[in-house]
């Protein structure tokens, strides 16, 4: 991937990340799991040439890309054993509440599955 600036600031209108393709900007007043979403989200933009706005259906895509880069199964997972809580879930991973969404809202049904199974055997003291 070519060298990408990442600027830091106030950016307008509520928004939390953009980027033209070169650049990405990022709003300093988020958090510390919040920048980590963002920042991924826009790197899969520029991965993928966007640059400015894209459709709702583009965003919705990109989001669940960013999702399952930052919160891999074995994560989910090893989470999910012990707390169903989903702010503290999203804590854990170290993402913001709708990356954590994005992911849920997008598992397979491998992925399912195996959630399942986790809870089954959970249930089962195994």
């Amino acid at each position: 991937m070519p060298a990408i600036d990442v600027w830091w600031g106030h950016l307008p209108s509520g928004a939390v990340g953009a980027t033209d393709g070169e650049v990405i900007y990022l709003d300093s007043r988020q958090s510390q799991a919040q920048r980590r979403s963002t920042l991924t989200h826009e790197l899969v933009h520029v991965e993928r040439g966007h640059r400015g706005c894209q459709p709702e259906i583009i965003e919705r895509d990109v989001q669940r890309e960013a999702a399952r880069r930052l919160i891999p199964m074995p994560l989910l997972l090893d989470k999910l054993s012990w707390t169903e809580d989903l702010a503290e879930l999203a804590s854990e991973c170290w993402v913001d509440r709708p990356t954590l969404m994005a992911r849920l809202d997008s598992l397979t049904e491998a992925e399912r599955a195996q959630i399942v199974d986790l809870y089954e055997r959970t249930e089962r003291g195994a």
